[in-house]
């Protein structure tokens, strides 16, 4: 589709993008770190020549990345990484006031989605960007080829850690990946308090619950079940969390959580939600034991998360929408399970997703990652790889100095006495 601007993109409501520039202009005011990576790229333009495909959600933050990009000197294109993540104005931002070919939809279908993936590659990129790894799944599974011009990729989420280090794991990654995701910056304060809010922003809006006095499971106790199961019980909900990990099934019993199989949280639960990154948390032999109006949603990455083909073999009649972002089940016996944002992430598909404030810092390691893997073309093989610490470093300290922040420094005989062994008691 062309645009005034004639930048090629596929997108629902270009008559929205100055109300799309306003939402990202509100985000970049909370976004300072990123603001100031952006102010360096324009001078030095690290990424000059670099094209670059990102499959990420499509929301005013991640508008500020790629303008971040692109101020770089990269030749960026943007696509969904979730069907329905995308904000329609701020696609249509994107391409109308910053020159920016984006590629979603909201609500795309699997094809479109698919189709987008596809306009991503073609671009013929030096570096991608993912929420998830479908980017970099689809470049090895049919376009193996480019693997050779591939600089790096930045993977942004936990589940496509997970997916990028079996393949490495299998010898079966063709180029360097950088887990940006456990970047400190990003899954310690991104996957805690941006999920952890976000997604009960996305349940409230579509379900306008009252979590106060409710029991609420919460599916995995990573640092998104963390951030969820906090958030939840501080708002007065009686919070049961369910883990397969012994260690982490610990950790939420001794932080004052019930612990216990889904099996047996299942017939308790008001509210379910996963936030696992596996397949199938919540099952065929758990909705049968549900109690009348329970309601399941899931803020993991994939929409896998709830077996819905087995909740619909139990239905005897579905109703879609009954609140926006809400499905009605009614099972054979009568009860009714609510499902919330057809089991997509269910704080960007009934909300914004994360606050920009999280995403300054999650964004900034982001392009600075992406610097980095310019700076190490060549000498990088293909594996996994961590964010270099001192990108961690500069980040937090930054972000401490624009919350008005300081902390105490090191004294010499400080730093003498860590960096020894011989000054015992």
């Amino acid at each position: 589709m062309s645009t005034k601007t004639q930048v090629k993109c596929d997108i629902a409501v270009p008559e929205q993008a100055d109300k799309g520039r306003q939402r990202i202009e509100w985000a970049d005011q909370d976004m300072p770190v990123l603001r100031e990576v952006r102010k360096r790229f324009e001078k030095e333009r690290p990424l000059a020549g670099m094209k670059m495909s990102a499959c990420l959600h499509v929301t005013a933050e991640t508008a500020n990345l790629v303008r971040t990009l692109k101020a770089g000197g990269a030749d960026v294109l943007l696509c969904a990484s979730n069907p329905l993540s995308t904000q329609d104005d701020v696609a249509a931002a994107l391409v109308h006031h910053y020159g920016i070919a984006v590629y979603a939809i909201k609500g795309e279908d699997r094809d479109t989605f698919y189709a987008h993936i596809d306009a991503a590659i073609a671009h013929g990129p030096h570096i991608t960007m993912d929420d998830g790894a479908d980017l970099v799944s689809s470049i090895h599974a049919k376009h193996a080829d480019l693997a050779g011009q591939i600089v790096a990729s930045m993977e942004e989420t936990t589940t496509g850690v997970i997916r990028l280090k079996a393949m490495e794991k299998d010898n079966a990654l063709l180029f360097p990946v950088i887990a940006v995701n456990d970047a400190d910056t990003k899954h310690l304060f991104d996957n805690r308090y941006g999920t952890g809010q976000s997604t009960v922003d996305g349940i409230i809006r579509a379900t306008d619950i009252l979590l106060a006095g409710k029991t609420v499971v919460t599916a995995g106790y990573g640092w998104c079940g963390r951030g969820f199961a906090m958030r939840t019980r501080g708002m007065g909900a009686n919070v049961i969390v369910t883990e397969v990990d012994p260690i982490k099934a610990i950790e939420a019993a001794m932080d004052g959580f019930r612990v216990m199989p889904m099996l047996e949280a299942a017939p308790q639960a008001d509210l379910i939600c996963t936030l696992t990154g596996d397949i199938h948390v919540v099952r065929k032999e758990h909705f049968q034991v549900m109690k009348d109006g329970c309601m399941v949603c899931n803020s993991g990455h994939f929409d896998v998360e709830l077996d819905l083909v087995a909740l619909n073999a139990l239905s005897k009649n579905v109703r879609k929408d009954v609140r926006n972002f809400v499905d009605e089940h009614t099972l054979e016996d009568g009860r009714k399970v609510y499902v919330l944002a057809e089991g997509r992430l269910i704080n960007l598909s009934a909300a914004e997703g994360h606050p920009a404030s999280v995403m300054d810092m999650s964004f900034a390691t982001q392009a600075l990652a992406s610097e980095y893997a310019v700076t190490q073309k060549g000498s990088l093989g293909p594996k996994v790889y961590k964010v270099p610490q001192e990108i961690d470093s500069w980040v937090a300290s930054l972000k401490l100095s624009t919350m008005g922040i300081a902390i105490d420094v090191l004294t010499e005989e400080q730093q003498k006495y860590l960096a020894s062994w011989d000054m015992g008691t």
